[in-house]
């Protein structure tokens, strides 16, 4: 160890660094107890900034498949471990449970990644949120809501949609709630229906309301937040026949909405389903049949101008029912009718299943950069998270 501290000494200090950025979070953890002054440079926003830049650029990119196992009425929930190594690429690695969220029935949302970072939660429940780094394996739970909104009576609340980004002028991560105030009138046919939006701030670990103003959309479908930026299809009045679709956004930073015009992809709403999503770094939709024994694919991204490009189209691919993700060189995940995952080779038309199977379209796919931003949660614990050995 001396011989070693010698040499080490002799080297400049910024090579250290540059050799330190390269290497995986796990190394970086084990370091820790090397030196102090490695500690405390691990720690600092810039160090962390350029190890997460670094990943992306290097295209060092982990996968996290969300999936669900067991009867309609009692889905577990758990991530399963791809391997991205070239002689073991995309096999099961290993199965992490998510027992903070096993007494839903059905798996939990994933947003993100926004560098690194998952947030994951209920969908209907306000208090059932959590913010997770898969990298550092800190876990936190997100405290209950402040904000006093009252159930109508007879009625209920539930959050429509959830929103995750990071406000990049001040360096917070946040997490936006569209809760849904729904009053029950024996006297009438239809549900009446309010509206409250609440924000929590990662900096301050508290929520606070932001007033709406506006026409208010009824519904979402799918959501992607892309350089701070959270975005959803919406529909403003319940029925895609009636209203033509918008995409709705909140900016992170100025707390303020937009609507914007849906792609005009040429075809009837109600034949069509959509994914948003990010695309190197810009907005994209998905847009696929709803029906039929082979979907196509289009990829439509939006420019700075709040127009939109056909980037990508895939001819009808037999046996395939839901677009889950992009992976490298525009190749594309996929959820086979059998409910199968499998990777469709863009260049070459060739569809891979990866024999990973899941449970009622409950899947969706995760490809994050490794990153060391802090959450100030704590460490996985069996309350929280299990790792454990896969089991397929």
């Amino acid at each position: 160890m001396k011989g070693w501290s010698r040499s080490r000494s002799e080297w400049p200090e910024v090579l250290i660094m540059e050799i330190l950025l390269r290497l995986p979070v796990k190394s970086l953890t084990r370091f820790n107890c090397i030196c102090r002054s490695w500690c405390c440079c691990f720690q600092t926003s810039n160090f962390i900034s350029k190890h997460h830049h670094i990943n992306l650029k290097n295209n060092r990119l982990n996968l996290l498949c969300n999936r669900g196992v067991g009867k309609p009425d009692n889905v577990i929930p758990y991530f399963t471990q791809l391997s991205t190594e070239q002689d073991d690429f995309l096999s099961a690695k290993h199965d992490i449970h998510l027992t903070y969220f096993k007494d839903r029935g059905y798996p939990p949302d994933v947003l993100g990644p926004c560098n690194g970072l998952l947030c994951i939660y209920n969908y209907g429940e306000r208090n059932k949120t959590a913010l997770w780094n898969p990298s550092t394996r800190e876990f936190k739970t997100l405290p209950t809501s402040s904000i006093q909104i009252q159930p109508p009576s007879p009625g209920y609340i539930t959050v429509d949609c959830v929103g995750f980004g990071l406000d990049s002028n001040t360096g917070d991560y946040k997490v936006i709630h569209f809760v849904k105030l729904v009053t029950l009138d024996s006297d009438d046919d239809y549900p009446g229906f309010e509206y409250a939006v609440e924000l929590y701030s990662l900096k301050t670990d508290s929520w606070k309301e932001i007033p709406i103003a506006g026409d208010f959309p009824h519904s979402y479908i799918c959501n992607s937040c892309v350089n701070g930026i959270f975005y959803c299809y919406a529909i403003t009045d319940g029925s895609p026949h009636e209203h033509k679709p918008r995409i709705f956004s909140f900016d992170m930073s100025a707390e303020k909405f937009s609507t914007f015009p849906f792609p005009e992809f040429g075809g009837p709403l109600d034949y069509y389903l959509f994914r948003v999503l990010e695309f190197n770094g810009s907005l994209g939709v998905i847009i696929y049949p709803s029906q039929g024994p082979e979907k196509s694919f289009d990829l439509w991204v939006m420019n700075g101008a709040y127009t939109w490009t056909k980037q990508l189209c895939i001819e009808p691919i037999p046996g395939v029912e839901t677009p889950l993700g992009f992976w490298k060189n525009g190749d594309l995940f996929l959820e086979t009718s059998d409910h199968q995952l499998a990777l469709f080779h863009h260049h070459t038309g060739e569809l891979k299943t990866l024999g990973i199977n899941t449970f009622l379209g409950s899947m969706c796919v995760v490809a994050y950069a490794e990153s060391l931003v802090p959450i100030n949660g704590t460490s996985e614990h069996k309350d929280y998270i299990i790792r454990q050995p896969c089991t397929k």
